[in-house]
């Protein structure tokens, strides 16, 4: 059986050509597909030169990856008429990022010389890595997947979410575009030297990030972030401040919210272990949800606490040192 590569021309169209230096090179008119475990296959309408034969569908297995332009890149696997190492990049752009999944867009030239566009999406669960770049973990089953690396700069935006931006030449006009991504999520706080932000924590789509240690004031939180980068020998320093007001509350704990132009936009809950110093202010011990430190200490005025904040610091005038549970709160 002859070996034939594969490669995909200006137009994301799938080309067969046979292995030789004579090899016939033919182009096939179709489709990409995303099927079962992100698997892709080619489904073909006709072949170019007319009259040729060709098949009705190639699948087409490998690794997937995202190159530096943020094209979407499939390694194949050797097979029996297929040879090692080909790999295929389709043109595109990455149009939607959801909690669990990537949506590509890619234009296609059919035989008429019209032009068309669809999307694939590849399903999986987004995480950082230890260089605290974006990644996507392409679900390939039985828990394995291939990782799109993000290397570039993320940024905090518009009420914290996570913006992800990259610029790429449109094949058309020529020009470079700027492409923006928004990460719906919310923060949390469970390590010491983590910030987290949640994607979809069911799935496990959650970016952690590794941070020098917190700063917590009466106003706001502050944590230090360092990206790397493959093209930078430095880290690429990231300055994450969250403003806003802290509150007690009995049923749930300890509560900063978050605020963006006076409107409240989320809420990190902790626990803490609580004293009431002699100059009447509270040191709080932070704790997460597991009742476990995160290596952080507040010291708050009195002044701040609300109707039930009242109540608890008339508990620790009437003790000594007080626990208050994350998702739980405290008994009086």
């Amino acid at each position: 059986m002859h070996k034939v590569r594969y490669e995909i021309d200006p137009h994301n169209r799938l080309v067969e050509k046979s292995a030789g230096l004579r090899g016939l090179r033919k182009v096939l008119d179709g489709r990409f597909k995303v099927g079962k475990k992100n698997s892709l296959s080619y489904h073909v309408k006709s072949a170019v030169p007319a009259g040729a034969k060709a098949p009705h569908q190639v699948k087409l297995k490998g690794k997937w990856s995202l190159n530096k332009n943020h094209d979407l890149c499939l390694t194949l696997d050797k097979w029996k008429r297929q040879t090692f190492g080909d790999q295929l990049r389709l043109q595109g752009q990455i149009v939607d990022v959801r909690k669990n999944s990537l949506l590509f867009a890619l234009r296609t030239r059919k035989r008429d010389r019209s032009t068309s566009i669809y999307a694939l999406e590849l399903s999986g669960v987004w995480k950082a890595d230890k260089h605290n770049r974006l990644n996507f973990r392409v679900n390939k089953g039985k828990d394995e997947y291939d990782t799109l690396n993000f290397d570039g700069i993320w940024q905090i935006g518009k009420n914290y979410q996570i913006i992800y931006r990259y610029k790429k030449k449109d094949l058309l006009r020529k020009v470079k575009k700027t492409h923006t991504l928004a990460f719906k999520g919310h923060w949390d706080i469970w390590d010491k030297y983590r910030l987290s932000y949640v994607i979809d924590k069911a799935s496990g789509s959650v970016f952690d990030f590794k941070t020098g240690l917190g700063i917590f004031r009466d106003k706001y939180i502050k944590y230090e972030v360092g990206v790397g980068l493959s093209r930078r020998a430095l880290l690429v320093k990231r300055s994450i401040t969250f403003f806003g007001k802290w509150k007690i509350k009995k049923s749930v704990g300890l509560i900063f919210e978050i605020e963006e132009a006076r409107r409240k936009i989320q809420q990190i809950v902790f626990g803490a272990d609580a004293r009431l110093t002699k100059r009447d202010t509270v040191v709080f011990k932070l704790k997460n949800n597991l009742n476990q430190g995160v290596g952080s200490s507040l010291e708050l005025s009195r002044d701040i606490f609300n109707k039930e904040g009242q109540v608890f610091l008339r508990l620790l005038k009437s003790g000594s040192e007080k626990t208050i549970l994350a998702g739980s709160g405290f008994r009086w």
